[in-house]
């Protein structure tokens, strides 16, 4: 019930009559492709740092801003992003960014000089971070009930896939064209593919806006959430180089900067005026608030291993880029079959099916630990593959479910707003992640005597204890989406007072 004073709750605005678009598998098609892309170029770039630093004459801290520069930007942008696609149509956003991505990977793979280079990716993280909310957004738009929980099975897949496989990539293509002209390979090879996608785009997204959206942009919300994010990501994403010990006192700034945007957002919708995120979201949409709080914790762990696994076979076994990239192409795997199979069963079982996942997750992940530890390093290659694959087939039942059940009753004409919050959540969780689990490795390395299996081992056994935080979340949550749960009774006590308020 809402009396005069308050504002009915986003999850209470009915979405329009649902026309299903004859051509929306293949539109999802195409949104899955530049989404693989734009992922892809977070991790594929870690394996050619060295190769970047020899050709351009830099040092290892000045070719760093290559990775955190197009993390830094692609999660600051995510919010807004999705505001501007909710306000502006998301096929227009879609097109225009896609455009900006294509150009800035060409100027970074022609780029003559480490600023030029760093320069273009944080152009490039812009215009992945425009991109990313419109496909989730697109999907709540296109899709509706099980077919909806299938197209985020893909989407979630993807999301999984492509970030596990990019150092193979990226080693097979520095493998093909050597050295020299490998790295600038990696960016080169996003030409083609968004011209494509780009044609395919302009025939196949549909046009136009969702009804009920309005074109007000607030203004101030997007500049306090910019600083806000800028200051709290900044010192994770310079990790490596000591940034969190140097700028510790950014996280301060920052929580007083986000803490600003809360109130003002609210403000905004105190004003009835449409606010670049709406905190009710958080308050009074069914699982949006523990949807965001499952994927942001998760991905604390879940981003951080690869740069451990990189760190451990590379520098640890001795092991080529794509020695190391192929190591963990099982959890890739497992991963990709899953997600597809968990947006199949997503309506059917619910938050049950993230529950079951960061169980199995946290499994394997916790044998692989174990194995890193105490198995020879002459047969690991091999005996880690069932470990990988078992936490892969887990976190497939994780990703795609949690996204589809945190956007399931936020309306359509919101989809883009909410998607970007979701989507920067998880960036942050990413950045905390591989900012921790490499600098745990680098303590415990120091105090063991150089012993990698063991540094390896406490690493990841940090990254379970981050999946088992997940799954409290995810268990709370399912108990209260239970028949006969506290969500289920709150419902039905709402929909018997709403009917009696009818009826008076």
């Amino acid at each position: 019930m809402t009396t005069q004073d308050e504002k009915p709750s986003p999850a209470r605005v009915e979405d329009p009559p649902y026309e299903p678009d004859p051509r929306r598998w293949k539109a999802l098609s195409v949104t899955l492709v530049v989404g693989f892309m734009t992922l892809l170029d977070v991790s594929i770039v870690s394996v050619a740092l060295p190769s970047m630093q020899d050709a351009l004459g830099t040092t290892a801290s000045g070719v760093q801003w290559v990775v955190s520069g197009y993390a830094l930007t692609f999660g600051l942008v995510l919010v807004p992003a999705g505001r501007l696609g909710d306000a502006f149509g998301r096929r227009r956003i879609f097109l225009v960014a896609l455009v900006v991505f294509v150009l800035s990977s060409a100027a970074a793979g022609a780029a003559p000089s480490v600023l030029m280079l760093v320069v273009a990716r944080l152009v490039q993280g812009v215009a992945a971070g425009f991109l990313a909310p419109q496909n989730s957004a697109l999907i709540q738009q296109l899709f509706r009930g099980p077919e909806r929980g299938k197209a985020f099975g893909l989407f979630g897949a993807t999301v999984g896939v492509s970030t596990a496989i990019g150092p193979v990539v990226g080693g097979l293509l520095i493998g093909l064209f050597g050295e020299d002209l490998g790295w600038r390979a990696i960016f080169f090879v996003n030409v083609p593919i968004g011209v494509v996608a780009f044609v395919l785009a302009t025939r196949l997204l549909p046009k136009g806006r969702p009804s009920g959206t309005s074109t007000d942009i607030d203004v101030v919300g997007v500049l306090l959430l910019g600083v806000g994010a800028t200051l709290v990501l900044l010192p994770l994403v310079q990790a490596e180089s000591g940034g969190i010990a140097r700028l510790w006192w950014l996280f301060v700034l920052g929580a007083a900067a986000l803490a600003a945007f809360a109130w003002w957002e609210r403000r905004v919708v105190a004003r009835d005026r449409e606010p670049v995120f709406d905190v009710r979201l958080l308050t009074q949409t069914r699982g949006y608030a523990s949807g965001v709080a499952v994927g942001t914790v998760y991905f604390i762990g879940f981003s951080g291993i690869w740069l451990v696994f990189a760190l451990f076979f590379q520098t640890g076994l001795g092991w080529t880029p794509l020695e190391s990239g192929l190591a963990v192409v099982p959890f890739a795997i497992g991963a990709a079959v899953s997600a597809a199979v968990a947006g199949r069963l997503v309506t059917r079982f619910g938050r049950l099916l993230t529950v079951i996942g960061l169980s199995v997750v946290s499994t394997g992940l916790a044998a692989t630990a174990v194995v890193v530890w105490l198995v020879p390093t002459d047969i690991l290659g091999w005996v880690v593959v069932p470990t990988l694959l078992l936490a892969g087939l887990g976190g497939g039942f994780v990703i795609s479910p949690n996204i589809t059940l945190t956007l399931r009753e936020v309306p359509v004409r919101m989809a883009g707003a909410a998607g970007g919050g979701l989507q920067t959540m998880q960036r942050f969780g990413a950045a905390l992640g591989s900012a921790v689990l490499p600098g745990l490795f680098y303590v415990v390395l120091s105090s063991s005597g150089q012993q990698y299996p063991v540094a390896a081992g406490v690493a990841l056994g940090t990254a379970v204890l981050g999946a088992v935080a997940a799954l409290v979340i995810a268990v709370l949550d399912w108990r209260k989406d239970r028949p006969g749960g506290p969500r289920d009774v709150e419902d039905a006590a709402a929909e018997e007072h709403a009917h009696a308020h009818h009826v008076h």
